[in-house]
């Protein structure tokens, strides 16, 4: 990073490197969540449910790719090893064991909800002090609030379609 920037985030850039390295391990656990439930959810509405999922994988790899941009920018290193997304992660990861259409939509709202409170997190512990970082989690918070909506409109219309037959 250059001097004059890294000067704007100061004492502050270690813990900015910190809150980026959490959100970069949550954001890889996220595209992989995203990718193999894709792969494995069955049930009604599924290929409207697969489409959603590949489209959310491919954003949370972009998100992974910014993350890592920024760290690197402060000084920082991105977590080199896959092992390590579970120490570091904020929301972790669910197996997606039960391939049903409703618990895979009900596990991936539940991570974007996780992730829009780290977003927030961090846009309230860089404001005033990192404008870069600052923008680039809202960006990045942007995507995942559609995320949530994105899934929960899902959920909603499988609900309805369950609610019908039924």
């Amino acid at each position: 990073m250059g001097t004059r920037g890294r000067e704007i985030v100061g004492k502050h850039a270690e813990r900015v490197i910190e809150l980026l390295t959490k959100a970069f391990a949550d954001e890889w656990l996220a595209y992989y969540q995203y990718w193999v439930g894709a792969k494995i959810v069955a049930g009604p509405m599924k290929d409207a449910v697969i489409t959603e999922l590949m489209q959310h994988a491919a954003d949370e790899l972009r998100h992974a790719d910014l993350v890592s941009g920024r760290i690197i920018q402060l000084g920082g290193t991105p977590i080199t090893t896959p092992k390590k997304w579970f120490d570091w992660s904020n929301c972790s990861y669910e197996d997606p064991a039960d391939p049903f259409v409703r618990k895979i939509l009900e596990q991936n709202i539940a991570g974007e909800q996780c992730a829009i409170s780290v977003y927030h997190a961090l846009l309230e512990e860089v404001n005033g002090k990192d404008p870069v970082t600052y923008n680039l989690a809202t960006q990045i918070l942007q995507d995942e609030v559609e995320h949530e909506e994105d899934l929960q409109a899902l959920q909603e219309d499988l609900n309805i379609m369950l609610r019908d037959r039924g």
